[in-house]
C-alpha cells in the first residue's frame, strides 16, 4: 500500500492495540490529537482502515466496480414451447455481475469493497442487505434516483440459459463522479475488477485512477455488445492486467471474426496484447479455455464435469476465483484452472453464487477431479 511514513506508524500502533483512540495515539508519536484525526481519515480513504473502531484493512484486498441488481429466474419444467405458457418454477435471489464477483470473492476470503449503484428502493434494501452479509464492503455504493436494476432469465428444463432481459439503468446512469469518493480506495487496491456493464466514461476513469497507482485491472466484458464499447479503451496508455471474454466477446474486442479453433482464438488474443492487455483468458463454455499470456506459451484448460443445476453466475464465480487464487501468489495457469473448479461447483447449485463456496471446497474438486455434487 502506498501509505506516508506517519500512516505507517499509525497502522503500526493499531496493529499493536486495536483499541487504541486518537489521543492515545497522539502521545505514542508525540503529535497532536487534530493531527493525528486528519491521518486516520485519510487512511479511511485509502482502506487501510475500516470504519469506526479502526479495523485494519487486510491484505490481499480488491475494489469491485459494476453492476448491481436483483436477479428473477424462471426454470421451465419441460422442454420449452415457444409463444406459449410453459410450467415453471420461479426465484428472485441477489445478482449483478459485479456484485456476484464482490460475493464471491468475499465467500473465499478476499477483503472485497464494491462501488455500483441501487435506487433508493426496497429492492436496493434487500439487495444490499444480503450482500453486506456475504462479508462484502459497501461502503461505497451508490444511490441514485433509478429503481434498482433487474435480470430476468428464462431457462430450460436442463437449467441453461433460453434468454434473458436485463434492466441496467441505475448502472448505466453511474457518471465518473460518483467514483471520486473511492478514489483514494481504487488507487490503493491490490487489484481493481470492472464488469463491462459500465457505461464507457466510468470504465475509463476508474483505469486512469488504477493505471498511476500500478494497481492491475481485471475486467468482464460482459457481453459482445458491452465488448464493442469496451473496445475503444484498450490501448497502451490504459493497460489491463487480465481480459475475460467469451468467443463472442472477443470477436466484438476486435471488431472481426475469429474462429473457434485454438490457434484462431490464440491469434485474436495476440491482437489484444499487442493493445495492452498482459492476461486474455478466453472462456469456450463446456470446452473449456484458453489462457493467453504475454511472454508465455498460450495453455488450454479444459473445464472440469459438473452436473447443471443452474449456469446463472457460473463466469462471476470462475473470475472471482481467478482473482482470488492470483492474489494467493498462484500463476495464472493455476489461477485459470481454480476459477473453472469455482465454476464447476457454482452450475451444480440452483444459487447464483453458491453460498458454501469455499477454497477447500474448491481445492478438494481439483483433487478429486471428479463432478461436483448439487448443492
Amino acid at each position: 500500500m502506498m501509505l506516508t511514513r506517519r500512516e505507517r506508524e499509525i497502522i503500526a500502533l493499531l496493529r499493536r492495540d486495536p483499541l487504541a483512540g486518537p489521543q492515545a495515539i497522539a502521545d505514542a508519536l508525540g503529535s497532536t490529537r487534530a493531527s493525528v484525526n486528519v491521518h486516520l481519515s485519510n487512511l479511511g480513504k485509502k482502506g487501510a482502515i475500516l470504519g469506526r473502531g479502526y479495523i485494519l484493512r487486510a491484505e490481499n484486498a480488491v475494489v469491485v466496480v459494476g453492476g448491481a441488481n436483483t436477479d428473477v429466474k424462471v426454470r421451465s419444467l419441460a422442454p420449452i414451447r415457444q409463444r406459449t405458457s410453459n410450467p415453471g418454477r420461479a426465484g428472485t435471489t441477489a445478482g449483478g455481475v459485479g456484485r456476484n464477483i464482490a460475493e464471491n470473492l468475499a465467500r473465499l476470503g478476499t477483503p472485497t469493497h464494491l462501488v455500483a449503484a441501487v435506487g433508493r428502493d426496497a429492492a436496493g434494501e434487500r439487495l444490499l442487505a444480503e450482500t453486506a452479509a456475504a462479508g462484502v464492503r459497501l461502503d461505497h455504493v451508490h444511490r441514485g434516483a433509478h429503481p434498482t436494476g433487474t435480470y430476468t432469465a428464462v431457462l430450460d428444463a436442463d437449467g441453461d440459459l433460453v434468454v434473458a432481459v436485463a434492466d441496467m439503468a441505475a448502472t448505466e446512469s453511474l457518471a465518473p463522479e460518483d467514483l471520486h469518493p473511492a478514489r483514494e480506495l481504487i488507487a490503493h487496491a491490490d487489484m481493481l475488477v470492472l464488469d463491462g456493464n459500465l457505461p464507457a466514461d466510468v470504465l475509463a476513469h476508474a483505469m486512469d485512477v488504477a493505471h498511476p497507482a500500478e494497481v492491475p485491472v481485471v475486467i468482464d466484458p460482459v457481453s459482445a455488445p458491452k465488448a464493442a464499447f469496451l473496445a475503444p479503451l484498450l490501448g497502451n496508455r490504459r493497460p489491463v492486467f487480465a481480459l475475460t471474454p467469451n468467443l463472442d466477446e472477443l470477436r466484438s474486442l476486435l471488431g472481426d471474426f475469429v474462429g473457434d479453433s485454438e490457434a484462431e482464438v490464440v491469434a485474436a488474443a495476440g491482437a489484444l496484447h499487442a493493445r495492452g492487455v498482459r492476461h486474455v483468458w478466453v472462456r469456450l463454455g463446456a470446452r473449456g479455455s484458453v489462457l493467453s499470456s504475454v511472454g508465455e506459451d498460450a495453455r488450454f484448460l479444459a473445464a472440469p464435469p459438473a452436473e447443471v443445476a443452474d449456469v446463472t453466475g457460473a463466469g462471476d464465480a470462475m473470475l472471482a476465483a481467478f482473482v482470488h487464487a492470483l492474489l494467493a501468489g498462484a500463476g495464472p495457469v493455476d489461477a485459470a484452472r481454480f476459477g473453472h473448479a469455482a465454476a464447476a461447483l457454482t452450475v451444480a447449485s440452483p444459487a447464483t453464487v453458491r453460498p458454501d463456496l469455499t477454497p477447500r471446497l474448491i481445492e478438494d474438486l481439483l483433487d478429486a477431479g471428479e463432478a461436483p455434487a448439487n448443492a
